[in-house]
């Protein structure tokens, strides 16, 4: 199988933090063959990072509150096994520590039986709410989030 085990190279640092859901593919999500549409897939990645980065500290109102952007600059999916109508899976997201000011989340859908149905990751940068401009040093609500992270206090995350 031509499957990446892992996307980014691994920095010195605390564990990944992950966010796991389970649920069935819709009939809204197939297409005419009852398998889930490709483009799906990032809607999936995006539910679970969602999640991950909320009870994480770093959610969409912690973003504005902090007057930051985080847009998402690169999704990638390779895609293994389709999901099919009413099919039950599991969706991995795992956020990995990083010193750089982006978010690295790498993802799992997993069948049923755990056989691996895709993969893929998403970076997120920062950038300035009041100018759009890039940031190039860590602001200070990730500063906040990696100081629990390496604490301890933030862990696995399961709905």
């Amino acid at each position: 199988m031509r499957r990446k085990k892992r996307y980014f190279k691994r920095e010195p640092g605390p564990d990944p933090l992950e966010f796991s859901f389970r649920r069935h593919a819709r009939f809204g999500e197939v297409d005419a063959m009852a398998v889930m549409w490709h483009g799906h897939y990032a809607t999936l990645f995006e539910e679970a990072s969602t999640e991950l980065r909320r009870k994480s500290g770093l959610g969409y109102e912690d973003f504005f509150e902090a007057r930051v952007y985080a847009p998402i600059v690169q999704l990638h999916v390779d895609y293994y096994q389709s999901l099919l109508l009413d099919e039950l899976f599991t969706v991995k997201a795992r956020m990995l520590w990083t010193d750089a000011a982006r978010i690295n989340i790498e993802y799992e859908v997993l069948k049923a039986d755990g056989s691996m149905a895709a993969t893929g990751y998403t970076v997120q940068l920062f950038s300035s709410a009041e100018t759009g401009e890039p940031c190039f040093t860590i602001p200070p609500l990730l500063e906040k989030q990696h100081v629990l992270w390496k604490d301890g206090t933030l862990g696995g995350m399961h709905e």
